[in-house]
């Protein structure tokens, strides 16, 4: 009995130390194979069915983990670049999205207006560079009856997008009316010189000060404040000169001398005669 109870105790820790060292090696496999696959990472697929042209709303994505091994450079890790997307392929629930399935929504505001790409080139020069949202004006040199004319094109021109290579600028994308886009593609193939100039905020004005506005509403606004002074002095000078503040004189007493006198001087004549 001893001798077995002995071997049992034997068996069961030899057991024991098997089963930790088997548990350990599984362990180091397993992150040994992590460190190879590497660590986890979010990519988005279709939650629901997306049909295509359609823009992205964000319940129609979710989350997916994937090794980072396995994830492709077309792969979308960032949900926020599914912003303002729409899908050129009709997806189904759990498809991968990808950056080639996926474009920008169209930014035109009309309907009936169309974006024309325009790069700088030979004949196509920008005075300066663009930002979306800005306008531009449009200057145009070419031949007309033989003879060179250089004209004003379009006006106020509202710039819909701005293609960048790095830091360089590189062209934009204007917005025009669609019955202007064939005049202007016209320009682009057979004009000689495009000018492609910076306009002003809008339609509206730059509220910019002139010095000579202001120095010419100072020397306007001068006489003005004299006439309020002159106008405020002969206010002043009215009450004193009305007759209701002095005590009247009495008239009587001034006539009776002059009768008085002229009596005698009436009487002595008559003696005279």
């Amino acid at each position: 009995m001893l001798e077995s109870k002995r071997r049992a105790i034997i068996f069961l820790a030899l057991s024991f130390l098997l089963a930790v060292t088997a548990g350990f090696l599984v362990l180091q496999k397993i992150r040994d194979v992590n460190a190879q696959l590497g660590e986890m990472v979010d990519i988005y697929v279709a939650n629901t069915d997306i049909p295509s042209r359609s823009l992205i709303q964000p319940d129609q994505v979710r989350a997916k983990q994937i090794p980072k091994k396995f994830v492709d450079q077309s792969y979308i890790t960032d949900k926020m670049s599914l912003q303002n997307q729409v899908t050129v392929v009709p997806l189904s629930a759990g498809d991968i999205i990808t950056k080639n399935m996926i474009k920008p929504a169209t930014i035109v505001r009309d309907q009936n207006h169309r974006l024309v790409t325009v790069f700088a080139s030979g004949n196509v020069r920008f005075d300066q560079e663009l930002e979306a949202l800005d306008r531009v004006d449009i200057i145009v040199s070419h031949e007309v009856n033989g003879q060179p004319v250089t004209e004003v094109f379009m006006k106020d021109v509202p710039v819909a997008m701005v293609a960048r290579s790095g830091d360089e600028f590189k062209g934009v994308a204007l917005e025009l009316p669609f019955e202007e886009v064939p005049k202007f593609i016209h320009q682009q193939h057979y004009a000689d010189i495009i000018r492609i100039l910076k306009a002003n905020v809008g339609k509206g004005e730059l509220g910019i000060p002139e010095p000579f506005k202001e120095t010419e509403r100072e020397e306007t606004g001068a006489p003005a404040d004299r006439s309020a002074n002159g106008s405020g002095s002969a206010g002043q000078t009215v009450p004193k000169a009305k007759p209701d503040n002095q005590p009247a004189r009495p008239p009587s007493p001034a006539k009776p001398p002059a009768q008085s006198q002229g009596a005698p001087q009436q009487s002595g004549t008559e003696g005279k005669r």
